[in-house]
């Protein structure tokens, strides 16, 4: 059983309880609902949480993939209503709401929710600009991650990417992703990432702590299959630059051993790391740029803001003393839910220049 199988299993009682108080006090706003019914609906929320993943690890459908999707909205919605209803009490401390109003604050959500569907599904590309020293030639470089291939974001999401990255090929030397290229909600086969293999220009990834719950050796033999370059614990040079792959899964919580192999010295040497750790000791190693994602930028309001408190880099671009850099991308695709309010969905140019 897989990590991603497990802590669903672990939630999804404590999901279930948290659903049946949320719905009995929405339906109180409106007279209320007997509890059988409740209890009822609960068990059906339950279901939908966990069962679709029994399936979808062992072979994906259709249906599968839309009763996840299904759930994920419904989540998002669930922390939504939490909200409202909040507002509601904190609200009638004070005054007495009138029903038009408590209307308008639960229609608020479903509106809300169209525009962070759409907002999760559209791609953009943006652009920053990196300078440095030691270079010798302007390249630019796209850079991606989290794309979480699975269940909810499947062959689509991967068209999607292949599309825009065919309309950077004149522009970007190379594309680097960071990690969660799969994430595990769907099984991974050989073919799942072939519309890569559309794309003019090398396609670099490095697993993160999602690709192992589908199987990482599935992962890395899709990968390979559709021709994109697996740096596991590897380096590889391109022309001016030297990247190294550092993967990471949950069992590599410690700051990793750092071995100045993994650097050229007389290239502008690039670690793509899933992760936004450990920056300060890659660049006091001598790491010119850190690619990372993980974070999903908080994803949407109101998680950007614990985010922000969880991760010293949330997203976005840094720079040091030493003038070298991190990146931290929003990511393409998202974790369970599909939803984006305040990100992007994005592949970020990265334009490095000479000081």
């Amino acid at each position: 059983m897989s990590r991603r199988t497990r802590r669903v299993l672990f939630v999804t009682p404590f999901y279930m309880l948290f659903e049946f108080f949320l719905l009995k006090y929405i339906f109180l706003l409106f007279g209320g609902l007997n509890d059988v019914y409740l209890i009822v609906l609960t068990i059906l929320i339950g279901l939908l949480h966990c069962g679709p993943m029994f399936f979808e690890t062992k072979k994906s459908t259709p249906l599968g993939r839309f009763l996840t999707t299904v759930n994920g909205i419904w989540m998002w919605a669930s922390v939504m209503f939490l909200i409202v209803i909040l507002i509601i009490y904190i609200g009638g401390m004070f005054i007495t709401l009138p029903s038009e109003a408590i209307w308008v604050l639960i229609l608020i959500v479903p509106l809300l929710g169209s525009y962070n569907y759409y907002k999760a599904h559209k791609l953009v590309v943006n652009e920053k600009t990196l300078k440095l020293d030691n270079l010798p030639r302007d390249i630019n470089i796209a850079h991606l991650s989290d794309v979480h291939f699975g269940s909810v974001f499947h062959k689509p999401i991967i068209s999607l990417i292949s599309n825009k990255l065919k309309e950077l090929e004149d522009t970007c030397e190379l594309a680097i992703i960071s990690g969660d290229l799969a994430d595990g909600s769907s099984v991974v086969e050989e073919s799942d990432f072939l519309a890569f293999q559309e794309v003019n220009m090398s396609i670099i990834f490095t697993p993160g702590n999602h690709d192992f719950y589908p199987g990482i050796d599935n992962v890395i033999k899709a990968c390979k299959n559709a021709g994109i370059i697996v740096l596991d614990n590897e380096r590889k040079e391109f022309g001016d630059l030297s990247i190294f792959g550092l993967t990471f899964s949950f069992e590599d919580r410690d700051v990793p051993k750092i071995d100045e192999t993994w650097l050229n010295p007389n290239l502008i040497n690039i670690i793509n790391y899933h992760v936004p750790y450990c920056w300060e000791e890659f660049s006091e190693l001598g790491f010119d740029i850190q690619l990372s994602g993980h974070t999903h930028g908080g994803q949407f309001y109101p998680a950007i803001c614990f985010s922000k408190l969880i991760f010293r880099y949330n997203k976005g671009l840094f720079k040091n003393k030493l003038g070298n850099y991190l990146h931290v991308t929003t990511g393409v695709g998202s974790m369970d839910t599909p939803m984006r309010w305040g990100t992007d969905s994005e592949i970020v140019v990265l334009k490095l220049r000479k000081s």
